[in-house]
């Protein structure tokens, strides 16, 4: 039995982590303000983490899941506030490479600025240099989609409303863009097998080898909620994140090095099928964004 801390602990990625470490009989602690229902099993540890103080310090932890920690400074505090660190654990972003950067996104290539996601991108790799100088165990990985269970982003359920309402699809383009997605439980299977191995490689881009298009991807989550899709193609001249929750930004990683370590992952089908029957019950639990269909319909359909 290990004591794991997760920041955050009560959204999507952090709150998979924590019933799952729950649920494998660790002692799991959250930090967090309380502002959300807290997962059964957890020890809270309530606070801010852009001024954690020394709330964490009388504990031990085995592991810590730096999950919701976006720039150097919340990275700064939470190493400031905590004892001896066995293994950490910071869940960064492919956003810290360059949109220049040549596919796949290989885990040696600079990371920068990226024009699509700006400040987040270029936060997170501020703070990846900052943990990987301060604390050379740490093990950082750089993910591209996250998508199951607990999912708050409206982007698989966005495509379940238009399927679950008997609507046609609104694709960019010719729905080529490719995309490439990871399970959160997945994630959890890769630290377990991260701490356990304790890899010489300390930077990990992580994800499914199955890259697919926007085309496929809106094909499978219509077919798991047993709907017909008809697609209408969307030209260039409206902007994709009016009617569509993606950027018109494709990239993908090279994630060999994470399949050495685990060398299965969810099928992408299987895990978008989880996510729906989650989905049915837990609709509110997500942050709808009702401009998709006022844009489909007060702009797309009257054109």
């Amino acid at each position: 039995m290990s004591n794991v801390l997760i920041t955050g602990g009560t959204i999507f990625v952090s709150k998979y982590l924590a019933e799952y470490f729950v649920n494998k009989g660790d002692n799991v602690f959250v930090f967090n303000r309380n502002t959300h229902p807290q997962v059964n099993g957890v020890r809270l540890i309530q606070g801010d983490k852009g001024t954690v103080c020394d709330k964490l310090r009388k504990y031990d932890f085995d592991l810590v899941l730096a999950v919701n920690i976006y720039t150097k400074q919340e990275a700064e505090n939470l190493l400031n506030s905590l004892g001896e660190v066995k293994d950490f654990v910071f869940i960064s972003s492919s956003a810290v490479y360059p949109e220049t950067t040549a596919l796949p996104f290989q885990e040696t290539a600079p990371t920068g600025y990226n024009s699509i996601w700006k400040d987040y991108g270029t936060n997170k790799a501020e703070a990846e240099k900052y943990l990987s100088e301060k604390l050379p165990n740490a093990y950082l990985l750089r993910p591209p989609y996250f998508y199951g269970k607990y999912q708050n982003l409206y982007r698989e359920g966005f495509v379940f409303d238009c399927a679950l309402k008997g609507m046609p699809f609104y694709l960019p383009q010719e729905g080529k863009m490719k995309l490439q997605f990871y399970n959160v439980h997945d994630l959890c299977l890769l630290i377990d097998q991260i701490i356990a191995v304790q890899p010489k490689q300390h930077i990990f881009n992580v994800g499914n080898r199955e890259i697919v298009d926007i085309h496929t991807w809106v094909e499978m989550c219509y077919d798991i909620v047993g709907a017909k899709l008809d697609k209408v193609f969307v030209d260039r001249s409206h902007e994709q994140r009016s009617y569509f929750p993606f950027y018109r930004y494709e990239y993908y990683l090279d994630v060999t090095a994470q399949y050495e370590l685990l060398p299965d992952t969810i099928p992408l089908y299987d895990g978008l099928k989880a996510e729906f029957e989650w989905y049915k019950d837990n609709q509110n639990d997500v942050m709808k964004k009702t401009a998709y269909f006022e844009y489909i319909n007060n702009i797309l359909q009257v054109r």
